[in-house]
């Protein structure tokens, strides 16, 4: 029964955003208890408290891209676009453009970035966004890297990952970069 329901659910996801849940099928076939886990990794990847809806995603976006999976970093492009994230901050961070991303968003954008290579640059950048968004925005931005790289990793792991090499935001596709833009 519980199967049952998972499956439905996996289904309404998959029509809901246009994406393949076929690691989440491939997990309930081996193991429902594996599902059940990753269920309880959802909450974290939801949680947003004290910082804006932009500059989260911008931070989850920077790690799904960094973690290399094109279904993955689409869909938080879809999400962001109907959260309400509006289409020029998404393509800036897409083509990795700093001068066009609003303060806030740069900050969360720089922050992820630094957080994923392992830049000491990260402590000061920690500071300013405690500073701007306190310990629980941190918290947020923190929970949004690192979910961010958790399902491009995990199915990688699967057999399931596909690069990242186009995004579409609002309708137009742009080519993924992996370095920042001059």
């Amino acid at each position: 029964m519980l199967k049952w329901l998972m499956r439905r659910r996996v289904a309404a996801f998959e029509r809901e955003w246009d994406y393949d849940m076929g690691y989440v099928r491939e997990l309930l076939d081996a193991d429902l208890g594996a599902v059940l886990a990753l269920s309880k990794v959802m909450a974290m990847a939801d949680y947003r408290r004290g910082v804006p809806l932009a500059p989260w995603y911008a931070a989850k976006l920077v790690a799904t891209m960094e973690a290399d999976c094109g279904p993955c970093a689409q869909l938080v492009v879809a999400k962001a676009e109907r959260a309400g994230v509006g289409p020029a901050v998404i393509a800036a961070l897409v083509r990795r453009d700093a001068a066009a991303m609003p303060e806030d968003v740069l900050l969360a954008f720089r922050f992820a970035e630094r957080v994923l290579a392992r830049d000491p640059e990260a402590d000061s950048l920690r500071e300013e966004v405690i500073r701007r968004w306190g310990r629980q925005g941190l918290a947020s931005l923190a929970f949004a890297i690192t979910a961010g790289g958790l399902f491009p990793i995990l199915k990688q792991g699967l057999g399931h990952a596909r690069a990242c090499r186009r995004l579409t935001v609002a309708g137009q596709t742009l080519p993924v970069l992996w370095e920042a833009a001059a």
